[in-house]
């Protein structure tokens, strides 16, 4: 399912515009993306989603190419975890 097929989707479901629909979307994709962003809380949907950030340290990694260690410095990355609700439904329950 692509973009446009999830706003068509929750446009049907929530009985609102496409235009409603996609701009509440949007509006999601930020407020998520500005406190992950910031990394002091994660975001939690209850049995649906839960993002936050997490801190990677430095590390020696290989070169597949080469072979030769090369220094990968510490960083951010966000991590994603499914809610129980998610996971039954991944079930097929």
């Amino acid at each position: 399912m692509n973009r446009s097929e999830l706003v068509a989707a929750l446009s049907e479901r929530a009985e609102v515009t496409r235009k409603d629909a996609d701009a509440v979307l949007a509006a999601l994709a930020e407020v998520v993306g500005d406190v992950v962003a910031k990394g002091d809380e994660k975001v939690t949907i209850p049995g649906f989603l839960t993002f936050e950030r997490t801190h990677r340290a430095a590390r020696t990694a290989r070169n597949p190419q080469t072979g030769e260690p090369i220094q990968i410095a510490a960083g951010y990355s966000v991590k994603v975890s499914a809610g129980s609700k998610l996971k039954e439904a991944a079930k097929g329950k």
